[in-house]
């Protein structure tokens, strides 16, 4: 069973994403992803703060594949943007965790995942009031900057994954299952995904 979690900015989906792995006892990816991939890529870790569910601005790139859909398997990845040789290799290593059980959070999992037999895919929401006080109180965003950080957020995770998957960040027809994270709170989402896992199942 392989979990795939996309989410908006402060929906608590990385907490979501962590407790629901704790409790299913199964391993959980995150931000080690593009560590791994950067240290694949021979990239150093001191760039990565830029790059991380950031699409690449080479339009050079983007005309040489034709459109910017670039999860299979590449070699000779040199000459790419940084930051599409991070998502190559976090594409290989999705692929390679997805043969044990665990949850992965963000970086097109579940596109890159969208043939995998046993993968439950994700979108967790949530309504703005939450999100504003989740990114001040938990994220420690200032309150003057809160209401333009979190539309920032968005934006940059909705242009990652439409610059590198077929399909739009937001469409709920792509996911399995859309949950709002503010009707049950962070621990009663958990328990309702485990719920769903284990009607699966």
């Amino acid at each position: 069973m392989v979990i795939t979690i996309s989410r908006q900015y402060a929906s608590g989906g990385h907490e979501i994403g962590e407790k629901l792995a704790k409790s299913l006892g199964i391993k959980f990816y995150d931000k080690e992803l593009i560590y791994k991939a950067a240290e694949m890529s021979g990239i150093s870790p001191d760039v990565l703060k830029d790059v991380d569910e950031k699409a690449a601005n080479s339009l050079l790139y983007s005309l040489s594949i034709g459109a910017a859909n670039i999860t299979g398997t590449f070699t000779g990845t040199a000459q790419f943007p940084i930051n599409d040789r991070v998502f190559i290799a976090q594409n290989q290593l999705i692929r390679e965790y997805a043969n044990e059980d665990c949850v992965i959070v963000g970086r097109c999992a579940d596109y890159v995942l969208r043939e995998h037999k046993n993968c439950v895919r994700l979108f967790i929401y949530a309504d703005y009031a939450f999100r504003r006080e989740r990114a001040v109180t938990v994220e420690g965003i200032d309150e003057r900057d809160v209401n333009s950080f979190i539309a920032k957020k968005d934006r940059t995770r909705a242009n990652y994954y439409n610059y590198y998957s077929e399909f739009k960040w937001s469409d709920f027809r792509h996911y399995d299952f859309c949950i709002n994270s503010a009707c049950l709170g962070i621990d009663g989402t958990v328990k309702l995904i485990e719920k769903i896992i284990s009607i699966k199942n």
